[in-house]
């Protein structure tokens, strides 16, 4: 809505607000610990105290944060997966949920303990349910995706203020 300008501190925050509490959990006590640290953040961040309990974010890049506090490989092979996904089709919500879907098997795969490995399943079932109004749009074919680089001006170019040589 606001941009770019606006969006991505935006985004750097909301990472900065899972990854914060998970990784100081997970370093002083243990990674149940740290997944309920930043699970705790993923829900303040979906229903914020100071907004009255109703609704706030999709919870996609708190979850990030709170897996590179927690799983580090995870959260930014996760990353990954969404920066590429996004590239590929500029749907920003496809991306948040193919990015979550692969949360639990790369936990798994790299071998964390079950903990980060239910909380990524938890995490990825999250995400997908926050997005069941995009799941319509991209199968209705009416998402919006995103532009990339400049926008371009849709009134006709006038004449020039240059005058003829």
């Amino acid at each position: 809505m606001y941009g770019r300008w606006y969006g991505l501190p935006v985004v750097f925050l909301d990472t900065a607000k899972g990854f914060a509490p998970a990784l100081v959990a997970t370093l002083v006590d243990n990674h149940l610990a740290g997944v309920l640290a930043g699970g705790a953040a993923m829900l303040g961040h979906w229903r914020p105290l100071f907004m009255g309990f109703r609704r706030g974010g999709k919870i996609v890049a708190t979850t990030g944060g709170a897996f590179l506090g927690v799983a580090p490989v995870v959260g930014g092979i996760g990353a990954g997966v969404w920066i590429l996904v996004f590239l590929a089709t500029r749907y920003a919500s496809l991306a948040s949920m193919v990015a979550g879907l692969s949360l639990p098997a790369l936990a798994a795969a790299f071998g964390y303990p079950w903990p980060v490995i239910a909380f990524a399943g938890a995490a990825a079932a999250a995400i997908v349910v926050l997005h069941r109004a995009n799941i319509r749009r991209l199968l209705a074919g009416t998402e919006n995706r995103a532009t990339l680089g400049r926008r371009r001006s849709t009134t006709p170019a006038g004449p020039s203020s240059t005058p003829a040589a």
